[in-house]
């Protein structure tokens, strides 16, 4: 495999889960002609509680083009991105054209017909739209895209839900780490001290994202999930792990302890196939009235899984409850990285 977008904080994020993957061999890594030629240690800023992992240390940094790719000297099966949006738009449908097998973390391409965008325990059947894009772009590749982290978040609780009892519409408000801006994205002038209410197309995102990837395959695209959701969010001074305060209203009133059940109880195909990074429970809930936090439940199964917390019904029979999620290992390069494990699977790279 090859890492686009290599030496910045999900590119990071990324090489830490592939360094000894049981999948996937790290063969080539790209970033910006800055860093093209040097030594990945060398090109790096590494922020990351490690060492430099052995197998990338001393890798060569390649200029991110797929001429630069098809002459690196491996036969590169899968292309993992992590290039800022802007720069994948351009890109990956270059890499997609000459036949690479590309999996992005950007946003770029997320909401065309044809592109898949996938959380692995809702959605696995979407990653089918290839076959579509392939036929109707005329590449001898691929592109699959991962959602927002924040998405991915309140997506995976939305599921079991909206299978239990249906959902008619959804408020959330979300507190979300600086992690998720990137290394330089809020300064601490900006942040320190400091909540800020406002995140640029981050609302947006949460809002159309969701009713794709809960929306039902039809032949050439997907049918959107028929569900009003209604997101507001801040940035808050915390690291790592998005918290969203949820807010949903029911189709049909049930229980709570149904609904529990159905959150504890929830798996997917990833799960079943016992992927490496698939997490034995997606949803972990928890009963403290003060949890989840950040700090303290982030890093559940190795950041891949939610939790859940402080669930109950309003007076206005609203459904209500605390979702944390690690935004930059499920919420972006570990999310891609088991959409890679899952199409390994079924023979599609």
């Amino acid at each position: 495999m090859a890492l686009l977008g290599a030496t910045g904080l999900v590119g990071q994020r990324f090489i830490k889960l592939l360094a000894d993957h049981p999948f996937f061999e790290i063969v080539a890594l790209t970033a910006s002609s800055k860093s093209s030629g040097k030594r990945y240690c060398e090109a790096t800023k590494w922020i990351l509680n490690s060492d430099f992992p052995e197998v990338v240390k001393d890798l060569r940094v390649l200029e991110t083009s797929p001429s630069t790719l098809r002459s690196c000297g491996y036969n590169v099966d899968v292309v993992f991105s992590a290039l800022p949006s802007a720069v994948a738009r351009e890109l990956e449908p270059l890499f997609a054209r000459e036949g690479f097998k590309v999996i992005s973390n950007a946003s770029a391409m997320r909401l065309f017909d044809d592109v898949p965008l996938v959380v692995p325990e809702i959605n696995p059947d979407h990653v089918n739209l290839i076959y579509v894009q392939r036929s109707k772009r005329g590449w001898k590749g691929f592109i699959v895209t991962n959602p927002n982290c924040s998405t991915i978040i309140l997506t995976l609780t939305l599921k079991p839900i909206m299978d239990c009892g249906g959902i008619e519409s959804v408020h959330v408000t979300t507190m979300q780490a600086v992690s998720g801006a990137g290394f330089t994205g809020v300064t601490s002038m900006a942040i320190i001290d400091n909540v800020i209410p406002f995140i640029a197309n981050e609302e947006e995102k949460i809002q159309t994202e969701s009713l794709k990837i809960l929306g039902r395959l039809t032949e050439s695209s997907v049918e959107y999930a028929d569900i009003l959701i209604s997101a507001s969010c801040n940035r808050v001074c915390v690291l790592d792990g998005h918290l969203e305060n949820v807010f949903i209203k029911l189709k049909r009133q049930v229980d709570l302890e149904t609904i529990k059940d159905s959150l504890r109880n929830f798996k997917g195909i990833p799960q079943e196939l016992k992927l490496p990074l698939a997490p034995p429970s997606p949803i972990i809930v928890r009963g403290e009235e003060d949890r989840p936090q950040p700090r303290l439940d982030r890093e559940e199964y190795k950041g891949m899984s939610v939790v859940v917390g402080r669930l109950r019904y309003g007076k206005d029979g609203w459904l209500k409850y605390v979702v944390l999620g690690n935004n930059v290992v499920r919420g972006a390069a570990g999310n891609s990285i088991l959409i890679g494990e899952l199409m390994a699977k079924e023979g599609l790279l």
